[in-house]
């Protein structure tokens, strides 16, 4: 995800390839909100407000409430999160209501969320191009 992200221009960011399909930001946006989600259910603990109300997927244009920079920062932020508690849940500085299964198969889960939809936003940059 970080690499598909990497030296992503504004425009480039909310370019969308249709009415009604997602952008690359939302896309990003939306993978932050499930990483969020993610270390809450790892480490038990009610996840802190998100940066925007709703659930799961934003609409996000050049008119709206964030710009690609603060959701660039929003997904970076809630990935060192991810990674900070799983070394802290692997050395044992924190605990875990789940099953070391559970926390596997979530862990898992979410880096196979990352890489598909980071290969979303490979293919739109490629059809942003075009």
């Amino acid at each position: 995800m970080k690499a598909a992200l990497a030296d992503l221009s504004p425009r480039a960011a909310l370019w969308r390839p249709d009415p009604g399909r997602h952008n690359v930001a939302e896309i990003a946006l939306h993978h932050a909100w499930c990483v969020r989600s993610v270390i809450g259910r790892l480490t038990g603990l009610t996840p802190e407000p998100f940066v925007l109300e709703g659930e799961d997927w934003f609409q996000l244009s050049d008119e709206g409430p964030l710009g690609w920079p603060e959701i660039a920062a929003v997904v970076a932020e809630q990935q060192r999160r991810l990674t900070t508690v799983i070394a802290d849940l692997g050395a044992g500085r924190i605990q875990s209501p789940l099953s070391e299964r559970e926390r596997f198969d979530l862990v898992l889960g979410i880096t196979c969320h990352a890489v598909y939809h980071a290969g979303q936003i490979q293919l739109l940059k490629r059809l942003g191009a075009a």
